[in-house]
């Protein structure tokens, strides 16, 4: 790997490392959020605060701190570097070493870092997300379509290069879900707004 590579891997690990829904929760005078709900630093888990605002805030900084990434390593490191500042900003979002690598599960962050990679897909990935999102009002399968989306509009287009990566970063996403699945082949995952959500 070149040190233009390795740069753009940490610059993207800096970016999505960002723990936007611990900060904002704290400044809100909201605690901790990793106490309540899914422990989880992401939107959903803000929104157990009884927040719409800050989970609304959380869910796009989240998203665009991998678009940052990707667009400040191809602009200052070099377009080949796009996808290495990818990889670090969706490891930074799960694996923060600031929060001893306990971190959100990726949702948001996957969709910020298609955004500049392969708009085509980021179209696909928000339109199922939103679609599930509204239909089920389960946040974790709507993530889990919307994620696995990603590398299978990349395989419809023929993008080869693309293809592995987005497939690596979907399947990183199902693995930061297991206890969600668990849950959800139980029917005892929550839906948003319902009563157990807070606790769940």
């Amino acid at each position: 790997m070149t040190r233009d590579m390795l740069l753009a891997l940490a610059l993207g690990y800096v970016l999505g490392s960002i723990p936007f829904g611990l900060l904002l929760t704290r400044l809100a005078g909201k605690g901790d959020v990793r106490d309540i709900g899914s422990g989880s630093i992401g939107a959903t888990n803000v929104l157990r605060t009884g927040s719409k605002p800050l989970a609304a805030a959380t869910l796009v900084l989240d998203c665009l701190k991998g678009t940052a990434a990707v667009l400040l390593a191809q602009r200052f490191l070099g377009p080949e570097t796009g996808a290495a500042a990818a990889a670090g900003a969706l490891i930074g979002h799960l694996y923060p070493v600031w929060l001893k690598f306990h971190g959100g599960k990726g949702v948001a962050t996957f969709l910020g870092i298609l955004i500049p990679l392969l708009w085509q897909a980021a179209v696909v990935y928000a339109l199922i997300w939103l679609a599930l999102l509204l239909t089920t009002r389960i946040s974790s399968v709507a993530g889990l379509a919307a994620a696995v989306s990603a590398p299978v509009t990349a395989f419809i287009l023929k993008d080869d290069a693309l293809f592995p990566m987005l497939l690596g970063f979907a399947l990183l996403i199902i693995w930061k879900h297991r206890e969600n699945i668990l849950r959800l082949r139980k029917g005892t995952e929550p839906r948003i707004g319902s009563k157990t959500s807070s606790t769940a």
